[in-house]
């Protein structure tokens, strides 16, 4: 368990790939402080976290959107608790094309995603630099190397997080801290079943010809799981992947191309 006795601050991790990311983390023996919005879930997904080497596991009930109240929690923990691994991941913003998109939901979006990673790093930086260990993962999008139609407002913000991450990379890469950014592709959750719904009532066809087509872009012809991104992820935050700093790692079975 190469990180036992490390402590991991997870991001929309009530359910999905974040919920993911937290178990694979927990396996790996590190403390998991759950942040997501819904307390029910939370609370179902603490028990799922793994405590066979003692780990400790606890939850932050917040929302991105609100940085004010999202600094407040997070300084609080920071009393007790300092963070070596840092997850930012937050529910995509609503599909639809950059036209439709006002710019109240624009900044609402930038708020939720590179406002609240920045916020979030500005407050747990200090503590890996005194820890002699920092890893800060960004879970985005395959969006950051080809938009996706229907997803303007997404495509916007994601860009704009992968961006601001390989710059931070840049800069905290003296201090030996790390800056990943992991790009899933089709991967089965709740928000790619939306996807498809939403698509299919657009187009008026069904939901199954619209998976199908999906699929079938996919060299492996099959959508990802959440515990698939979840192993990049503990990977990345993992001493083996100490050299390796700034990158966008897509983990989409083969769909987007070498750029």
């Amino acid at each position: 368990m190469e990180l036992l006795g490390k402590n991991a601050l997870v991001g929309g991790s009530s359910k999905g790939i974040g919920r993911a990311v937290a178990t694979a983390l927990s396996q790996k023996g590190c403390n998991i402080t759950l942040l997501a919005r819904n307390e029910e879930a939370l609370l179902d997904a603490i028990r799922g976290l793994d405590t066979t080497a003692g780990q400790r596991h606890d939850f932050i009930i917040a929302d991105h959107s609100r940085p004010d109240e999202l600094r407040e929690l997070i300084e609080h923990q920071l009393r007790e608790t300092t963070y070596h691994i840092l997850v930012n991941n937050t529910g995509g913003p609503p599909a639809g094309n950059l036209t439709e998109v006002t710019i109240e939901q624009l900044e609402l979006a930038f708020r939720s995603h590179v406002l609240s990673a920045h916020l979030l790093t500005l407050l747990l930086v200090p503590g890996m630099k005194q820890q002699g260990y920092g890893r800060i993962i960004n879970i985005v999008s395959t969006s950051v190397k080809v938009p996706i139609e229907g997803l303007g407002l997404s495509n916007t913000v994601r860009a704009a997080l992968a961006n601001w991450a390989k710059t931070l990379a840049n800069e905290l890469g003296p201090f030996g801290i790390t800056v990943n950014n992991v790009l899933p592709g089709a991967t089965n959750t709740e928000r790619l079943q939306e996807l498809i719904r939403l698509r299919a009532v657009k187009s008026g066809r069904r939901q199954e010809d619209i998976e199908n087509e999906m699929i079938a872009e996919i060299p492996l012809r099959r959508f990802g799981y959440p515990e698939e991104i979840a192993a990049a992820v503990a990977f990345l935050a993992s001493p083996h992947a100490a050299y390796i700093s700034g990158i966008n790692l897509t983990v989409d079975g083969g769909r987007m191309p070498c750029l």
